[in-house]
């Protein structure tokens, strides 16, 4: 059996705040994160039949070049050029047949004398004596010679040993969620078996007496639980492994005990709700209760309150109750922190910048996300900043960004968009 490599626990003051700190703004929380992270999964090498979205735990390196010997790029002949002396461009050439032909897979088995060509086909390794390779439609074929016109270039339609990579060369980075087309390179380069981290497992608690499950019968003052299935659909969307451990009552017992099991199943734990100082805010109490939580008051529109703590050595992501707030918090935060975990490197969401379709004014302190969507070029955004308007979430296709000072945007103003798939 292929033995796991285990990264280093984290350090039970990892989410400690500078003495001092109140307000923390979105940057400075980013850079503690990415500063105090690493990874948390297991590392082994694993077959390339199973690399599909897993992350890479060392650089891969080639063990065979790409291609493995000079081959011909088309169907034609091959010949060696400096045998055709140096006739003037346009001058006919006339060139007798080698018997035999090399095609992939079957390489010819000799040499081709000097002023002789070759049958080529697209693949195949070229013969010794054969470095240029002329279009079967360019050549006049007869019984045991063909003819052409001069002006051929010196190594035309062939591609050299190792163009694409060399034996040695590292091909794809550690930190790398593998793609299809990673699949497609690690395989050419003769690599079976590379160093793959274990997916991110992360447990998901919703926490509130006033929720229950979409389909059951609401009574007096129950809502229905919308951020368990929108954190579970990301987890999945993001490449890890969701542990699904439902809903959880303002019982502070029950939820330690969720806790617990959610510390046994996952790398890491996300909760909705209870994350702020009020009487029934037992996620945050049970954490300050462990010794290891920092309430991170981040100057962030919608959002604000992030518990952030260590539950049986598993980082804690302790987000707001509000399903709007719960996303922005996710997407700015929490994805970062869990692709460090997960062993993947950091990277900042890809935006741009699009004129915008709406107007605004912003007062200084908080940086805020507005639900948007891209039309006709522009950014437009939700008609309402509610954050009880979950509906704008669906509505919208990303984030417009403002930034921490005070602004005031008018139409066709520059807004930095970031589409939901650049969290991804």
């Amino acid at each position: 059996m292929t033995e796991k490599l285990r990264p280093p626990p984290l350090r039970d003051d990892c989410f400690a705040l500078p003495a001092g700190v109140d307000w923390t703004p979105v940057d400075e929380a980013l850079g503690l994160l990415r500063d105090r992270l690493g990874p948390v999964c297991a590392a082994s090498p694993a077959p390339l039949a199973e690399a599909l979205g897993r992350v890479l735990a060392a650089p891969v390196v080639a063990e065979r070049a790409n291609p493995p010997s000079p081959n011909s790029a088309v169907d034609g002949y091959g010949f060696a050029h400096a045998s055709l002396g140096a006739p003037e461009a346009g001058t006919d050439i006339t060139l007798p047949l080698t018997e035999g032909r090399a095609a992939a897979g079957v390489p010819f088995a000799g040499d081709v004398p000097p002023g002789q060509a070759i049958r080529v086909l697209t693949g195949a390794a070229l013969p010794e004596g054969v470095d240029t390779v002329i279009l079967e439609e360019d050549v006049t074929k007869g019984e045991s010679a063909i003819a052409f016109r001069a002006g051929i270039k010196p190594g035309a339609n062939t591609r050299r040993a190792g163009e694409d990579v060399q034996p040695g060369q590292e091909i794809l980075s550690q930190g790398r969620v593998v793609t299809p087309a990673d699949l497609a390179l690690m395989a050419s380069a003769g690599v079976s078996r590379p160093m793959l981290r274990d997916r991110l497992r992360v447990a998901v608690i919703s926490t509130g007496d006033e929720l229950i499950e979409p389909g059951e019968r609401a009574g007096p003052g129950q809502i229905f639980d919308a951020n368990r299935p929108m954190l579970l659909g990301l987890l999945r969307s993001f490449g890890y492994e969701p542990v699904d451990l439902g809903r959880v009552p303002d019982d502070r017992e029950t939820l330690r005990a969720t806790l617990d099991r959610a510390a046994e199943q996952a790398d890491a734990i996300l909760t909705s709700g209870g994350a702020s100082a009020g009487d029934e805010d037992h996620v945050s109490a049970l954490l300050q209760e462990a010794g290891a939580m920092t309430r991170w008051r981040i100057a962030v529109k919608p959002g604000r309150p992030l518990a952030l703590a260590l539950w049986g050595g598993v980082p804690v992501f302790g987000l707001p109750g509000n399903p709007v707030a719960a996303l922005v918090c996710t997407l700015i935060f929490a994805r970062p922190a869990l692709r460090l975990l997960a062993g993947q490197s950091w990277q900042a969401p890809q935006g741009f910048d699009l004129p915008a379709g709406f107007s605004k004014r912003k007062k200084p302190g908080r940086r805020e996300y507005l639900r948007a969507r891209m039309r006709d070029g522009r950014a437009e955004v939700f008609a309402s900043e509610g954050s009880g308007r979950i509906s704008g979430l669906s509505w919208a296709e990303g984030l417009v960004e403002l930034p921490d000072g005070e602004i005031e945007i008018a139409p066709g103003d520059p807004v930095r968009f970031y589409p939901y798939g650049s969290f991804l």
